[in-house]
């Protein structure tokens, strides 16, 4: 039997299954609990009816910045393909490549905090798995919703609901997602390091993108944004008041002859 996934398909699939590099007792108990997990989920996708005046303007002027890159869409895809004939060949042959930045930089997250054995780093990988996957999800909604068309697909920039799978950028969304995370976690000795990488993996991911010809201009920074502010709803899900998360936490962890059941919570 022959199994084809569509890009966008394997890449949420691929979030999804980075979970499992979070397989040791140390890993599941400090990234990510599914509990908590799950009341953020249920808070980012009903945060708009909490938004406060600040936040609708971050939102307006991110529509009017997508507005703008909208209106250049044609322009740029022309000038990455050299022509509205050219390009129309309905593939996506880079979508893994594209892909592979963003999942190094998780790896080796797992990996770094694996070999110190550092509950920051475990809760950083948290955020980044969760961001990425909320992110997935959001993106994903938004693009059976809309349904435009691909630029290899069509030529034209105004074809929506049209069962097309372009707006926004799986891709961009879930690399601003995880390079946000990176980017500003930590503490501020390297700050800079951290920036210049996490936010440059996801701009190199959302320029291939483009110049690949998978996706328009709109398409890529409507991602970029979504994947930007999720990723700043976990890092601020996942502190309270600039401590960590106070939730009550159980889990079962495994041991030599059996079983644990924890109950861990916070006393003030």
């Amino acid at each position: 039997m022959h199994l084809t996934l569509h890009p966008s398909s394997a890449l949420a699939l691929a979030l999804v299954l980075c979970s499992g590099l979070c397989n040791s007792p140390q890993c599941a108990a400090q990234a990510v609990e599914p509990r908590a997990a799950l009341k953020d989920a249920k808070l980012y996708f009903t945060a708009p009816i909490r938004w406060e005046q600040d936040d609708w303007l971050r939102f307006g002027g991110t529509l009017a910045v997508l507005g703008v890159a909208y209106n250049y869409d044609e322009n740029v895809r022309s000038h990455f393909t050299g022509g509205s004939d050219e390009g129309l060949d309905g593939s996506d042959s880079n979508s893994s490549s594209d892909a592979l930045p963003a999942a190094v930089l998780v790896a080796g997250t797992w990996m770094y905090a694996a070999l110190i054995d550092s509950p920051a780093g475990y809760q950083e990988l948290g955020s980044m798995l969760e961001a990425g996957v909320l992110s997935a999800a959001s993106t994903e909604i938004l693009k059976l919703s809309l349904g435009r068309e691909r630029p290899y697909d069509t030529a034209d920039a105004n074809s929506w609901f049209k069962s097309g799978d372009s707006f926004p950028s799986l891709h961009a969304s879930a690399a601003f997602s995880i390079g946000t995370v990176f980017a500003e976690s930590g503490n501020d000795d390297y700050r800079w390091l951290r920036r210049v990488v996490g936010y440059g993996v996801a701009g190199y991911t959302g320029y291939n993108r483009v110049s690949d010809n998978a996706h328009w201009m709109s398409d890529v920074m409507a991602g970029a944004a979504l994947g930007y502010y999720t990723a700043h709803f976990v890092m601020n899900r996942r502190t309270v008041d600039g401590a960590e998360r106070t939730e009550p936490s159980v889990m079962l962890l495994p041991m030599d002859e059996g079983l644990m059941l924890t109950f861990s919570m916070a006393m003030k």
